[in-house]
This record gives structure tokens, C-alpha cells and sequence, in this order.
């Protein structure tokens, strides 16, 4: 097992909320999620690593596309997270979950084949780059590590009313400063596998959270459980706005439900093999 000494700290994660869990489940999407691991090069048979995951739905979904005779390893630092995902898919053969710290160590778990890194780098700003350091003494030589994040996270929106507009980059940039959040990580993905040794770097860009014409129940409920965790923790920014959380609140919910509205934001995938050499 890998160690939990820091785990206490691992846990200040930005999003955190009684309804994460919730969140989480609802906002994967299987079919896109089966369509960026497929372009990462995942396969049938492969050992395969989830880092950060979650209430483990990713996780099962990358277990069905290794099979026949595949294994997958979920390890997040949530005890809620992982007794989530142990009930709910951790009983199959070939795929177990684990509590642990993802900066660690993780020799114990072995090496594997294909290592999954989805939405996590953007919670860890400064350390980001030592984590993908750290994870490469878990791939296996010619093994896969498959970095995907969002890139101007929240921004990418129009029409936007002028006082929304000024305050969403103001409550981004005071995420990526007080809570160690990173707006901007999808355009430096490439940079980490690189400095990190890693060959046959691939990258590919996608559209997230694409949404026009009349918004889904999911993404209602995703984009607006976000913007609450994020007003609250920028409590002072939101005070300022004109009308204060209220007016905020309203103003934001009017343009999201507002089917002209259009909205995106950035996906990177970036995939590196690792040396038979290392």
C-alpha cells in the first residue's frame, strides 16, 4: 500500500462537499470517457492505473475495456470515495480499490501497463509536476501514462452579462492562489511528460463541458454545484458583486438555463511512453 502520511493534506481538496460523491457519479460521461481512453491506446489485457478515482465510475469503465483478462487499481484519498467505490464496483475480479496518497510512493501496487490521470493535476497547482515524476516509477518500461485536464477552466463562455464577465476570472485566479487550483494546466501537460523523460508524446485536443441549446439535467446540476463550492470559498469576491451571492446567483443561473447561451472549455490529452531504458 502506498503511504498515507500525507494524506491528511491530500484531502484539502478544492471541490469537497457532501454532494461530491453525487457530483462525480453524475457528471462522467461513458461515452466520452470511452473515447479519450481509446485515443490514450488503452487495451484489452493491460494492468491499468486510476489515479484520483473517485467514486471509482471511471475506473469501472476502463476495467470493461481490458477485457478479456485485464486489471485495473483505483486509489484516491477519500475514505468516503473509495468505500463508494468498493460497494458499488469493486466487486468484480481484476479490479480492487485503494486509499492512498498518489504523491507517494506506490511501488507496493506493482508497475502497470497504462496509467490514467483525469481531472486530478488541476487540484495540485505546485505539485503537479513532481506527481507525474512520481508516477512514472509506476509505469512499466514501454508502458502508457495519460495526462487529461481542462485548460482556461470555467472561462470559455458567451454572452456573458459585463459583471459576470469581470468577477469569474477573478474568482479563478483567487482559486489558483489561495487553494493551489490551476486554471490553466491543460497547456502544460505536454511539458510534464516531456521534463519528465517520457518518449512519444502525443497530444489531442477535445471539447469539454460543449453545451448549447437547451442545457442537460447533468450539466445543470455539475456547472452549478461548481460555481456554489467556488463563490463560497471566494466568499469576500462574491460580496463585491453587484447585489452580492443573491444577484450573483441569479445572474449566473439566467445565463446558464438560457439555451443561446454557449459554453466550453478546453480538454487536453497528452499520452508518453516510458523508455525501456529508465
Amino acid at each position: 500500500m502506498p503511504k498515507l502520511s500525507n494524506l491528511k493534506n491530500s484531502s484539502r481538496y478544492f471541490m469537497e462537499s457532501e454532494e461530491e460523491t453525487i457530483r462525480l457519479e453524475i457528471k462522467t460521461d461513458p461515452e466520452a470517457l470511452r473515447k479519450q481512453a481509446l485515443w490514450c491506446g488503452i487495451k484489452p489485457g493491460m494492468r491499468v492505473l486510476d489515479v484520483g478515482c473517485g467514486t471509482g465510475k471511471t475506473t469501472s469503465l476502463l476495467y470493461e475495456m481490458i477485457q478479456p483478462d485485464g486489471c485495473v487499481v483505483g486509489i484516491d484519498f477519500s475514505e468516503t470515495r473509495i468505500f463508494f467505490a468498493k460497494e458499488n464496483y469493486g466487486k468484480k475480479k481484476g479490479i480492487e480499490f485503494h486509499l492512498g496518497d498518489f504523491r507517494e510512493s506506490m511501488k507496493d501496487l506493482g508497475q502497470f501497463d497504462f496509467i490514467w490521470v483525469r481531472f486530478l493535476l488541476e487540484y495540485y497547482r505546485k505539485e503537479a509536476i513532481d506527481i507525474v515524476k512520481n508516477l512514472k516509477m509506476s509505469v512499466a518500461p514501454g508502458g502508457l501514462l495519460c495526462l487529461l485536464d481542462l485548460d482556461y477552466n470555467c472561462l470559455n463562455h458567451y454572452e456573458l452579462p459585463v459583471p459576470l464577465a469581470r468577477i469569474l476570472p477573478k474568482i479563478m485566479n483567487y482559486a489558483d492562489k489561495k487553494y493551489n487550483f490551476d486554471t490553466f494546466v491543460g497547456r502544460k501537460l505536454y511539458s510534464f511528460l516531456y521534463d519528465s523523460g517520457f518518449e512519444k508524446i502525443d497530444v489531442e485536443l477535445m471539447a469539454h463541458n460543449l453545451i448549447f441549446g437547451e442545457i442537460k439535467d447533468k450539466d445543470k446540476f455539475n456547472l452549478s454545484k461548481k460555481i456554489e463550492i467556488a463563490a463560497k470559498k471566494a466568499e469576500k469576491l462574491i460580496n463585491s458583486y453587484p447585489g452580492g451571492y443573491q444577484q450573483f446567483s441569479s445572474d449566473l443561473n439566467k445565463f446558464l438555463f438560457d439555451p443561446r447561451r454557449f459554453t466550453y472549455t478546453p480538454l487536453l490529452l497528452c499520452k508518453g511512453v516510458k523508455p525501456f531504458s529508465c
